[in-house]
């Protein structure tokens, strides 16, 4: 059985070889593509995703962020910590 990974505020997650965010013209969105699936995310996820590079704790990603969309850090983080934990646990994200 394979275990759960866990995004923490200390994770440091980006996106798995073969998931891209794109520009999608048809749709007129960005869209978050994977092997035979898309999502839709919206702009505040697109934000997140967007900061995913590895190397950059979501903790440090949710304050770079709290300022654009006039909310706290907290509440960005805990938002963007459930947001990333959905989308590891569906493989859109590695941890």
């Amino acid at each position: 059985m394979k275990s759960r990974a866990v995004i923490s505020r200390d994770s440091t997650p980006s996106l798995p070889r073969g998931v891209r965010l794109r520009n999608d013209p048809v749709r007129g969105r960005i869209v978050l593509l994977a092997p035979e699936r898309v999502l839709m995310p919206d702009a505040a996820s697109v934000a997140i995703l967007e900061a995913l590079d590895g190397a950059t704790a979501v903790k440090d990603v949710a304050h770079a962020l709290s300022e654009r969309f006039e909310a706290t850090p907290d509440e960005i983080e805990r938002d963007a910590v459930g947001l990333l934990q959905q989308l590891a646990d569906d493989g859109f994200v590695r941890p």
